[in-house]
């Protein structure tokens, strides 16, 4: 369940740049050094990551429910169904996120964080991506389809997936899978959160522009 801050409606625009602008400058430093716990929520919207390559250990995938707002500017709240993919220890190459902020009477602002370029890679334990739509190429090792969400939380006693989300709010006799090992190539996907234990950013690199589309976005 993502963890969502709010305020006044003119300090929306700060809630919905906090997780990629405000969170990432504050430890982006220790990002690409080190290793810390990290989390991204975008208020009441989706952003967009994409990756060359990742490959993961204890993969598990189940249907969960995202809380968030209707929409960057407004004060309700919704609930809405989601892909929660989780690793246990994932590596990352060529990684990008970005989020459009729409800001009436000017042109968008997007930000875009890419990492894990060249010899560079992004490492995280614990990895969670609460996902709306996945596009790529994947290949798993030990796969089980049709297990029970509730089945996946089995890291203690040997099961293949990490343990369910902390504070996750599962889909009703919810249907998952989990695998040994996953490997996915030329991902795109459309998220409203993404959490990790600990989170290492090689090659940090943020810009700000103004405007959106594939010229600014990850894709």
């Amino acid at each position: 369940m993502s963890q969502v801050r709010g305020g006044t409606r003119w300090k929306r625009f700060a809630v919905v740049m906090v997780p990629s602008v405000a969170a990432t400058a504050a430890i982006g430093v220790g990002l690409a050094q080190g290793a810390l716990a990290a989390s991204f929520a975008v208020s009441g919207q989706e952003f967009k990551v994409s990756a060359g390559y990742l490959k993961g250990t204890g993969f598990a995938q189940y249907g969960g429910l995202n809380e968030g707002y209707e929409s960057a500017t407004s004060d309700k709240k919704t609930v809405r169904p989601v892909a929660v993919s989780s690793f246990r220890d994932a590596t990352i190459e060529d990684m990008c996120q970005s989020v459009v902020t729409k800001i009436p009477g000017l042109q968008p602002i997007t930000l875009k964080l890419k990492a894990g370029e060249g010899k560079s890679s992004v490492v995280a334990k614990d990895l969670y991506l609460d996902v709306s739509y996945l596009k790529g190429d994947a290949e798993f090792r030990n796969i089980e389809i049709g297990v029970a969400a509730k089945d996946t939380d089995k890291r203690v006693k040997g099961g293949k997936g990490p343990e369910i989300k902390p504070g996750e709010k599962m889909l009703p006799g919810g249907f998952a899978q989990q695998a040994d090992e996953a490997v996915l190539t030329d991902v795109q996907q459309r998220a409203w959160a993404t959490t990790a234990g600990t989170f290492k950013l090689g090659g940090l690199n943020m810009e700000l522009n103004w405007g959106d589309g594939p010229k600014n976005e990850c894709y």
